[in-house]
């Protein structure tokens, strides 16, 4: 299963970023939508959205956090990531801060693909992170994706190299 993930949209879905995952089997947007609409657009696409309301948006339909299984991993998606990620999640994504992450603290895969519209620490063009979840044991892939996603076994940022990588 392939997995796009975004976040801090803030009004905006460049086209590279529609064409980038088009091809996935879910989206998840991880807050800071701001316009409706851009939910909308991501529908069009026709794979599964999974949603979180960041601090810019103001849908009150959108869960502030999504917690779920899927592929035997558990899964916590918020914006504003929390000191502590819940108990028994395997991986917490967030956005809020515009900086990609991928760092394993206690156990736990902390993942962030950045900001596409704004980036702080990614040269333009920003780019989605991307999964691809299989059954356990976890061996996904995440990657900054410019034009299609993977669905390789190790979880990687294309564009740059994670510090704290796990091992397999």
């Amino acid at each position: 299963m392939r997995i796009a993930v975004i976040s801090d949209t803030h009004d905006r879905l460049p086209g590279h970023v529609t064409a980038a995952i088009a091809e996935a089997d879910e989206i998840w947007h991880l807050g800071d939508v701001c316009m409706p609409s851009i939910v909308d657009t991501l529908k069009m696409l026709g794979p599964k959205i999974r949603v979180v309301r960041g601090n810019c948006d103001e849908c009150a339909v959108w869960p502030l956090t999504l917690d779920f299984q899927l592929a035997g991993h558990r899964f916590h998606l918020e914006h504003i990531p929390s000191r502590v990620a819940p108990a028994g999640a395997d991986f917490f994504l967030h956005g809020h801060t515009h900086v990609p992450r991928d760092e394993t603290i206690g156990g736990i895969r902390f993942l962030n693909p950045g900001c596409i519209t704004r980036p702080i620490a990614a040269p333009p063009p920003a780019t989605p992170g991307c999964a691809s979840v299989r059954n356990r044991p976890w061996n996904g892939n995440w990657c900054a994706c410019r034009a299609s996603l993977l669905e390789g076994a190790d979880f990687m940022r294309r564009d740059s190299v994670s510090k704290n990588r796990p091992s397999s």
